[in-house]
């Protein structure tokens, strides 16, 4: 699938900003939305808007069946075990924050322990600290080594029979190397721990397979696969689900509601309280079968290394630039770049490179520890898509070269 044939699906890509065409470097934190997702949302308001579960008119009907349907559609791109596995949500946030919440209720007590990485977007690290103080627990932090790679070879080291759960993220939202997370899941399951994979990342860039990956929990957004905002994914074993409390009490998630006492519903229901997103969570219908269509397309494929490898030798050759997240060996990256310029502020950078048409991501990238870690109070980031071309990348680099050359 050719690139311009791939822009063409994505009309805000259409724009120009300040007087120049967008050339939007930001996807990692959100990806551009498809036509056929805004259509899709669109239509779901216009005619079948209406709460879910519950009446039996024809709106409540079709909206309902739009939003199961989905589902199934999510089931498949994770190739999950069953649909029953597959709970929505608001976001890869609110998808841990569950898991942090209702596994740590059940299974986390004092004296416990919880590993987490020092790679880990504040979303996977604040809900665990959370659980901790809230149970007397104690959180681990897996190091990463000088060049942005997670030690897994000190894993063992971190596991004691007190440890009940590994949270890692597959893809680092700032570092942009894929994590070995299959291997950190053979490690857990060895000890019979459980694993929570952050996906917010490898939702996009890898083809997911939760069976074989054989994590306990996957978590994903839909904005970060060309999907709405406001929806989100946890897939979890049922096993764990259905020893699981619920998060939230309300609407839908019971089975019956008495002053005596209350049951609650099957999973995934248990988990769904109140009413769903429910005219968004079905543009995943639309945005998943499409980013599996980019991960599985030659072109594409060919694009994004093309791209990845020419920032790598243009960033790591400018003895100004230091770049974090640098692929060592058989070592995989994402078409991302998290780096610093020495004399130069990030956030000054990116206001330039704004003026020049250009959209990136500046700050801590919701990473403060990893920024401790590196040395820096910040980073400037670009992030590429499978819209993005060459010739972006090639302006990019030109841009920041200037911008770099009036700030020092």
């Amino acid at each position: 699938m050719k690139t311009e044939e791939i822009r063409s699906l994505f009309p805000a890509l259409e724009q120009s900003v300040y007087g120049k065409p967008l050339v939007y470097l930001d996807n990692a934190a959100t990806a551009q939305r498809s036509l056929a997702v805004l259509d899709k949302e669109r239509a779901l308001a216009s005619t079948a808007n209406a709460n879910i579960h519950r009446a039996v008119h024809k709106l409540a009907v079709d909206a309902t069946e739009e939003y199961e349907k989905t589902r199934d559609v999510v089931r498949g791109f994770l190739n999950a075990g069953s649909r029953e596995e597959i709970v929505f949500t608001s976001g890869t946030t609110m998808s841990i924050n569950l898991v942090a919440s209702c596994f740590g209720e059940a299974f986390v007590g004092e004296g416990d322990e919880v590993i987490v990485s020092v790679a880990e977007h504040h979303s996977n690290i604040v809900p665990w600290q959370l659980l901790c103080q809230r149970k007397k627990a104690v959180l681990k932090v897996l190091d990463i080594d000088e060049f942005g790679g997670l030690q897994v070879d000190t894993l063992e080291k971190l596991i004691s029979r007190r440890t009940k759960i590994i949270a890692i993220s597959q893809i680092s939202n700032v570092l942009g190397l894929v994590n070995p997370v299959s291997e950190i899941v053979r490690i857990a399951h060895a000890h019979d721990i459980p694993v929570l994979v952050d996906g917010a990342q490898g939702s996009i860039h890898e083809k997911v397979d939760v069976q074989a990956m054989d994590c306990d929990f996957y978590a994903f957004s839909g904005h970060k696969v060309y999907g709405a905002t406001g929806t989100g994914v946890l897939y979890g074993k049922k096993k764990w689900l259905e020893a699981m409390p619920p998060y939230m009490g309300g609407g839908e998630m019971i089975e019956t509601v008495r002053f005596s006492g209350t049951t609650f519903a099957p999973v995934p229901g248990k988990f769904e309280a109140g009413t769903q997103n429910f005219n968004a969570i079905p543009t995943l219908q639309e945005a998943l079968p499409l980013a599996r269509r980019f991960q599985e397309d030659w072109e594409v494929a060919h694009n994004e290394w093309a791209i990845t490898h020419y920032l790598l030798d243009e960033l790591t050759g400018n003895p100004r630039i230091r770049l974090y997240g640098v692929p060592r060996g058989t070592q995989v990256k994402i078409p991302l770049f998290s780096f610093t310029v020495e004399g130069a502020h990030h956030e000054d950078l990116a206001l330039i490179l704004d003026k020049m048409g250009i959209a990136v991501r500046s700050g801590q990238m919701c990473a403060e520890p990893l920024m401790d870690r590196c040395g820096v109070t910040g980073m400037l980031r670009v992030s590429f898509a499978p819209y993005n071309t060459m010739e972006e990348a090639e302006y990019f680099v030109k841009s920041l070269n200037r911008a770099i050359n009036m700030l020092i």
